[in-house]
């Protein structure tokens, strides 16, 4: 991509020390002579391929005989986007979310999960049926009739999926945890809150789960840090939890007992709105690399340079040693809404949603959201 005709070089180049509306500027000794103008720790420059995207859009002939409904649905007839991805047995595989055409609005219709496979990363060959979705089990009070909605999906060494994502009952968002083998048959586990602190946060609205990997032979998988694993989440802000099993996972907790918040919507930035976990996070030799999606304010509080309400991508390097503490920031998204697609469909003012990104055969692939409606995908080649 390319926004240099929208931002001054110079500008492109300035990070972000620590949280909140408050920052510094990094050093400039970490600033590199990348073409694409991002500093040495972040990840990129992603480029959209020519004429290959979007990469999923709607099928309104798919049909499933939907277990809540007892009748045959068109779950993927209306929107297919924000979607997770993941390398299974030489393909990338990616599991999208679709809306059926029950409702009118977004977060009133259903939402079921469904599984794309590529062996170029580009070219889809889908899955006629949902493999996450409602169902007569342990989750209908969470799920129904909203759906299963905006999966992150990381991978253990010894073959484990782990999807992190939101129960949506049209009450309460709850980031949930499922797992899998084969990414066909996944095993629900529940709201991931739900056990911690004797149940204090059960009940929480929390969505977007983004457990931390390691690329380790090639391969990207879920790693531990200090001896836990570790998931940053959150949209309002990021937070972070833990985890011994990747399955019941506990929310970190400040001095005042309550939730640790690592970075904050920033006024008069892209991100002034919201700050959302994005795709798993990339534990790197510089760092702890989130990248995040951010959401334009609509008021005074906006960036000025991009429209008001616009979701953009940015980055954030937490410490190895301290994975809480932001140590850099950009001040810039490092991808936007360019594509007509990407700015028209159910979100009109703009969206690149980012959650899947995945490392393979030397590249990195990340698939994202286009507008709520499509599902895209840009690469990024490293410099060896």
């Amino acid at each position: 991509m390319n926004y240099l005709n929208l931002i001054p070089v110079s500008f492109l180049c300035v990070c972000l020390l620590a949280c909140g509306n408050k920052a510094k500027q990094v050093p400039t000794e970490v600033i590199a002579n990348n073409t694409n103008n991002l500093p040495v720790w972040a990840l990129g420059d992603f480029v959209r391929p020519e004429g290959v995207n979007p990469v999923i859009t709607p099928n309104p002939e798919s049909k499933f005989d939907c277990p809540m409904r007892k009748a045959p649905v068109n779950w993927e007839e209306s929107d297919t986007f924000n979607p997770a991805a993941v390398v299974k047995d030489g393909k990338i595989c990616v599991l999208y979310r679709a809306e059926d055409n029950s409702a009118t609005g977004i977060g009133k219709r259903t939402s079921r999960i469904g599984l794309a496979e590529s062996v170029d990363g580009v070219t889809m060959e889908r899955h006629a049926t949902p493999i996450m979705f409602p169902a007569e089990d342990n989750m209908k009070e969470f799920e129904w009739q909203g759906g299963c909605e905006d999966p992150r999906v990381a991978v253990t060494e010894d073959g484990l999926y782990v999807m992190m994502y939101t129960a949506w009952n049209r009450d309460v968002p709850r980031l949930s945890v499922a797992t899998s083998r084969d990414l066909l048959t996944w095993e629900k586990h529940g709201p991931a809150f739900a056990k911690a602190y004797d149940g204090r946060f059960k009940d929480m609205a929390c969505k977007s789960g983004s457990i931390v990997t390691k690329v380790v032979d090639g391969k990207q998988v879920i790693t531990k840090v200090n001896g836990k694993y570790l998931m940053y989440w959150g949209e309002q802000m990021v937070a972070a939890a833990i985890s011994d099993d990747l399955i019941t996972w506990t929310p970190v907790l400040n001095d005042q007992n309550e939730l640790l918040g690592l970075i904050y919507p920033r006024d008069n930035y892209f991100d002034s709105a919201l700050t959302e976990c994005g795709p798993p996070a990339i534990m790197t030799d510089k760092g702890i690399l989130l990248l995040y999606n951010g959401k334009n304010q609509k008021d005074d509080r906006r960036d000025p340079r991009f429209n008001a309400g616009t979701y953009s991508a940015g980055q954030v390097l937490f410490d190895l040693n301290d994975p809480y503490k932001a140590i850099a920031r950009l001040d810039v998204p490092f991808f936007q809404p360019m594509a007509d697609f990407e700015k028209s469909g159910q979100y009109v003012d703009g969206t690149v949603f980012i959650e899947g990104l995945v490392f393979f055969k030397d590249k990195w692939y990340l698939y994202y959201g286009c507008a709520d409606s499509k599902v895209g995908v840009a690469i990024y080649a490293p410099t060896l």
